[in-house]
Parts: C-alpha cells; structure tokens; sequence
C-alpha cells in the first residue's frame, strides 16, 4: 500500500451510492459530505458550481443536466482517489492557483525525494 493520507473508504461510497438530489434537503447532504472529504478533491468548487443556482431562496429545485454531470463528474474522480501527504518541514512548498470565472483552486504540493510532486492539500472556494 502507498504511504499517504487516504480519504475514508466509507466516506467514498456513501457518495458513490449516494442519489441524485431530489429535493434542497438533499442537495445540503450531498454539499455536507463532500465538505467533509474537500481536502482530497482539487477544485471541488468549480466542480459544484452547478448546484450553487439551487441554493438560492426563491428558486425552484430542478435538477438538469449539468447538474447531473457535475455530480457524476464527482463520483468518477472518486471512483480513484488522490492520496496526500504530510508536509516536511525544510522542503519548500509548490502552490498552484487556477481562477475561473466563479472559483479559485489551489493545490498545495511539495517535491519528494525523486523530485516528484505530491499533494499535501486542497483548496477551493467559490467567488
């Protein structure tokens, strides 16, 4: 097994399993388990952009089709997980920034001793 931090299995397939939203109650418990686990995922705003127009009050609930492919967008890149490590002390950090016109994505990386990057961390947050 790679050394790493892994995201919980459990965590993963409570998400695969997990059935499109049907109503706003819903769409709030699939948002609470991805926040749990948003440290794994790179971008993880710019992949929920779509569900954002759902959540504004006096909006109907409509799930359409980019909504669907954002959340199966979400379910293949955890069908293969990213595993992270921890950070060493002394090693200079690599931060990549992306900005889209709604989100900001920011990987926090290192070098290991190969000279390969590995992540440490992700960031996302909507604009």
């Amino acid at each position: 097994m790679t050394k790493g931090i892994h995201i919980d299995p459990d965590k993963v397939q409570a998400i695969q399993e997990f059935q499109p939203p049907r109503n706003l109650k819903e769409l709030r418990g699939l948002q609470g388990r991805l926040a749990y686990i948003r440290r794994f995922i790179l971008n993880l705003s710019s992949k929920c952009q779509p569900f954002s127009k759902l959540m504004k009050k006096g909006v109907s609930f409509v799930w359409d089709e980019p909504c669907q492919q954002a959340f199966d967008e979400i379910k293949t890149y955890l069908s293969n997980p990213p595993f992270l490590v921890a950070p060493v002390l002394g090693k200079p950090f690599l931060i990549y920034v992306r900005a889209i016109e709604h989100s900001l994505g920011t990987p926090l990386a290192q070098n290991d001793n190969v000279v390969h990057e590995q992540g440490i961390y992700y960031l996302s947050r909507t604009l």
